[in-house]
């Protein structure tokens, strides 16, 4: 599918034209690059615990995702022990998957076990965007490319879980390393 007008009058990429909370993701965050250790840990967790559901589903719980990991910095989730564990397994506002919930503390450890700065590890998988083709619509959007499975790689020899070359695609396009805006969207640059 190509853009869809919205109630707005403004063309969008067909999954950001509703319900309104992916209206306003859409809008204001997808694709638009985002920089910061917090920022980017938050998106991370975000995108690995979305694996195998429904973003809406990620985007409704994401208020109390933020309240459950300490507004996901790193350093804190990192000291996250077994009562913290069974504290998250039983809070009913976030996905209460073990394996995801383990993940999200132990990448924080990993981030703290960086020799460079989250940012600059993630950055440097993002594709130069002139050698890039907007696409048409969301059929032409990959899955994975070799970056996201070079960063999948990268992340899993550093001690990261629950991010393969999808999800690692994911979280590309939602911090702005990729633009996979479609063309005729209202925010195609």
């Amino acid at each position: 599918m190509s853009a869809i007008v919205g109630e707005d009058g403004k063309p969008r990429c067909s999954w950001g034209a509703d319900p309104p909370d992916y209206r306003e993701y859409h809008d204001t965050e997808w694709g638009k690059p985002v920089h910061g250790q917090h920022a980017l840990f938050e998106r991370l967790c975000l995108e690995s615990f979305q694996s195998g559901l429904s973003w809406l589903t990620i985007l409704r719980k994401r208020p109390a995702f933020r309240a459950a990991f300490a507004d996901f910095d790193p350093r804190r989730v990192a000291e996250f022990d077994e009562r913290d564990r069974q504290r998250l397994l039983s809070d009913r506002g976030i996905v209460r998957n073990r394996a995801k919930i383990d993940a999200a503390i132990g990448n924080a450890r990993a981030v703290l076990e960086l020799d460079l700065p989250l940012d600059e590890l993630l950055w440097s998988f993002a594709p130069d965007p002139a050698t890039r083709t907007r696409p048409a619509t969301t059929a032409e959007v990959p899955a994975s490319t070799p970056e996201s499975a070079a960063m999948a790689t990268r992340l899993r020899g550093r001690g990261f879980r629950f991010l393969g070359p999808v999800t690692c695609y994911a979280l590309m396009q939602a911090t702005g390393m990729i633009d996979d805006h479609v063309a005729g969207c209202w925010l195609a640059r």
